[in-house]
């Protein structure tokens, strides 16, 4: 295997007394993360040359507002005053404030999601135009599992409630469990949206599909320009892509879940094949990139989203129940020694941001039933 294959094995729990004292901690409301654990590279991982950049760990987290059902997406509106955050489940809006205030300002029609099913459709990315000001521009994207297929839409935001509903981009194929779903505009003002093969692994081999796929679009939905095959494919040979975030250096970080060996972390550029289905994590197939770092899905994997703070990304985990960080060393081309965070305290974790202008992230916990999920705020140091 290559030495940029590594995976993220076995952290230590911490023991009955340390769970008895962050249970003290709870009860305040304010939670010191436990010690993290660090995760030993792949015994085949030589460090590369890059040396990873020192601190930006986190140091608090605190409840910042409850009684959600499932929390999917973050988005921040400009100024970062407030987000966004969609319900997948309920296709519910709710407008947060940094203090924890919380707004319903409405729903996107017709997402549809099957509890019966465990469907991992419905309501799922949102992103503010990066101009939206509530008056002159009132442009809100979402992307949403339909009866028929997964499509990014445009609606009407004015700062007290969605109005309006724009289809911009119809047809991806839909599935119970592989959407992608995350969308957000780059520092380039294009919006991106991340799309999973649907279960039909060729389709993410195909330049003409929508499918299995990180698409560069504009706010019409149209092919953005500059795009490396003139239509709306950026890049391709992904199963299913959750995690979209840019680093200080405008580098496009990316996490997808594998099927049942390995989940990986992508440094992506234009054009770039991922390689799935040929492969999943590291191989050897001529033109495909490979991950920059790689997750066993028992082993704290199963990344969902992504979010930079400093020179370091965060993923969040669904099966692997903790936040991992991931440091950017020296070349901007790798990360180094991987370190998680609140190893089964919170459960599930899915929704992750990071507050525009600060060394704060919003992280959401998953699946924990109706009304019963929360929004944490987790400062770095």
């Amino acid at each position: 295997m290559s030495r940029l294959a590594r995976s993220a094995l076995h952290q230590i729990r911490p023991g009955l007394a340390a769970l008895t004292a962050a249970g003290a901690v709870l009860a305040a409301g304010v939670l010191q993360p436990p010690a993290a654990a660090s995760a030993p590279r792949h015994a085949s991982r030589a460090l590369g040359a890059g040396a990873p950049f020192a601190g930006g760990a986190p140091s608090a987290v605190r409840t910042l507002t409850d009684r959600l059902t499932t929390p999917w997406g973050i988005g921040f509106l400009p100024g970062g005053k407030a987000a966004l955050v969609t319900e997948r489940d309920t296709a519910v809006v709710w407008k947060i404030g940094l203090n924890g205030s919380k707004k319903r300002v409405g729903t996107v029609p017709n997402a549809v999601w099957h509890q019966a099913t465990q469907d991992k459709g419905g309501l799922l990315g949102v992103a503010a135009s990066p101009t939206w000001n509530g008056t002159t521009d009132k442009d809100v994207f979402f992307m949403e599992t339909t009866a028929g297929d997964n499509r990014v839409v445009k609606m009407r935001f004015d700062g007290t409630s969605l109005s309006g509903y724009t289809p911009i981009l119809t047809g991806i194929v839909r599935d119970t469990q592989l959407n992608g779903g995350k969308i957000a505009f780059g520092p380039d003002g294009y919006l991106y949206v991340t799309t999973g093969d649907a279960r039909r692994s060729k389709l993410a081999q195909d330049k003409k599909s929508l499918n299995g796929k990180i698409l560069r679009i504009t706010r019409s939905g149209a092919a953005a320009p500059g795009n490396p095959f003139g239509n709306r494919v950026y890049s391709y040979g992904h199963r299913n892509p959750q995690g979209l975030a840019w680093d200080r250096r405008g580098r496009l970080w990316e996490t997808e879940i594998g099927l049942t060996t390995w989940d990986e972390l992508n440094l992506v550029e234009p054009g770039g094949n991922y390689g799935w289905p040929a492969c999943e994590g590291v191989c050897e197939k001529p033109g495909t990139t490979n991950p920059k770092f790689v997750w066993n899905p028992d082993d704290g994997g199963v990344p969902a989203q992504i979010a930079v703070v400093g020179d370091a990304v965060y993923a969040s985990t669904l099966s692997g129940h903790r936040l991992w960080r991931l440091p950017i060393d020296s070349t901007g081309q790798d990360v180094g020694e991987a370190t998680s965070y609140f190893d089964g305290t919170y459960g599930r974790l899915r929704a992750l941001a990071r507050v525009p202008g600060t060394d704060r992230l919003w992280l959401g916990t998953s699946d924990r039933g109706p009304g019963m999920d929360l929004i944490l705020t987790v400062t770095v140091k």
